[in-house]
């Protein structure tokens, strides 16, 4: 009897230690820091899809959120439960993604977009923005599948009214050949090109965005393009992506509330051309191939 007393005693003893250490992971990954990979090219160059970040979750608790930090912040457009403790749970345990873009307004800053001599800029206060980290870049579509894959697909109709979702739109370097990009391994034979030239299909930077549906609240408006007003309340930021021509951001949304905001990108850790959410399974994939998308010189560096 004693020894299933003994028995009883520890497990339960084992079971306060265990839940104790993940109360205290959770609430440091909370409320401390966090990783973060990149799953799209809206914030290229600065950040290239498949790199792993840290950041800061502790500070933008207790100081200001400043123009021009780039932060971590829940999806917008999720739709929340209107249940408290629910709500709770998707915002800090499981619900929608996390999403990283610029801070370009703040709380109470009047932000204006604008065509000037056919290129977009913005002002914010009546004063135009400097931004250096803009992607000074041009992009360029390669599709995701070799061509007689995309052939085959076309034949059968099945990609037919996908061929967006077939599409990856990369940041290129015209002056290098296609082996030897800086920033994505870009496969010659899967370059989008024009029927007639030949030649690629590349959008430069500056061309102004063909604006959609148009929303107004009040004085303010956007139109997911690159004109747009808004003044921004006490609780609000408008944040944009660095590459302008590829990034889902508040043009399309409008602002973000602070209770959204969840961390402020500081780090970057290491950086894989890989489309995969864990790189171990690409490694596991493509052992040989893997080592060659390694961008060791974007490894160990502060973000700006």
């Amino acid at each position: 009897m004693a020894y299933a007393k003994s028995k009883t005693e520890g497990f339960w003893a084992n079971f306060k230690e265990i839940t104790i250490l993940l109360l205290i992971v959770f609430l440091v990954r909370t409320f401390g820091f966090g990783l973060y990979q990149v799953p799209t090219g809206s914030m290229e160059t600065t950040m290239l899809v498949g790199e792993r970040f840290f950041a800061d979750k502790f500070t933008p608790l207790f100081t200001n959120i400043k123009r021009g930090d780039i932060i971590a912040f829940n999806d917008p457009l999720f739709e929340y439960s209107d249940n408290k403790l629910k709500r709770l749970f998707q915002e800090y345990v499981w619900g929608p993604s996390n999403w990283t873009k610029r801070v370009i307004g703040q709380p109470n800053d009047e932000v204006k977009g604008v065509i000037e001599n056919g290129k977009p800029v913005v002002y914010v206060n009546g004063k135009k923005l400097h931004e250096p980290y803009i992607n000074k870049y041009p992009l360029i579509q390669v599709w995701k599948v070799g061509r007689c894959k995309l052939q085959q697909l076309l034949r059968s109709g099945s990609a037919r009214r996908y061929l967006g979702q077939l599409l990856n739109t990369k940041s290129y370097d015209s002056s290098a050949p296609y082996n030897k990009q800086p920033f994505y391994d870009i496969k010659k034979d899967r370059v989008l090109r024009n029927t007639s030239s030949g030649e690629p299909m590349l959008i430069f930077p500056g061309t102004p965005i063909e604006p959609g549906k148009k929303v107004t609240k009040g004085g303010n408006y956007w139109n997911n393009g690159d004109e747009f007003y808004i003044k921004l309340g006490k609780d609000q930021f408008w944040v944009m992506g660095d590459n302008r021509l590829g990034s889902h951001d508040s043009r399309v949304f409008g602002p973000i509330t602070r209770r959204l905001i969840h961390g402020k990108i500081l780090f970057r850790i290491w950086s894989v051309d890989s489309d995969e959410n864990w790189w171990i399974w690409d490694l596991i994939k493509h052992p040989i191939d893997f080592w060659k998308r390694v961008r060791w010189s974007r490894f160990f560096q502060v973000v700006r």
